[in-house]
């Protein structure tokens, strides 16, 4: 009556700080002396390749270091390592690991 009747389901968020990286790097940028310039380009070129990487590509590799850890070798969106994603994440509902994995698999091909 007062409990739960369904456990929580855990969602994987993809958060961001690159455009808060990328900014500050280049206000240092405009402030460097010149033999710290190349450097903070260097940088900032990282930050904003970082930046530019999708959010399907980070689940993508978040699931493939799970599966990886867990020492899965198959398919990443096989029923062992959807077993295996469920393991690792012990609040993550099957259907969220079905898509996670699916999507994973594409991502990789």
């Amino acid at each position: 009556m007062f409990g739960r009747s369904k456990p929580l389901e855990l969602n994987v968020l993809v958060l961001r700080d690159a455009d808060v990286i990328a900014a500050a790097l280049r206000t240092a940028l405009a402030d460097a002396a010149p033999e710290e310039r190349p450097g903070l380009e260097r940088a900032a070129a990282l930050v904003e390749q970082a930046a530019a990487v999708p959010d399907a590509a980070l689940r993508a590799r978040w699931v493939h270091e799970r599966l990886t850890a867990a020492g899965h070798e198959g398919p990443a969106d096989s029923i062992p390592a959807i077993k295996t994603l469920r393991e690792s994440a012990p609040g993550l509902s099957l259907l969220s690991a079905v898509q996670l994995a699916k999507d994973a698999a594409a991502h990789r091909a």
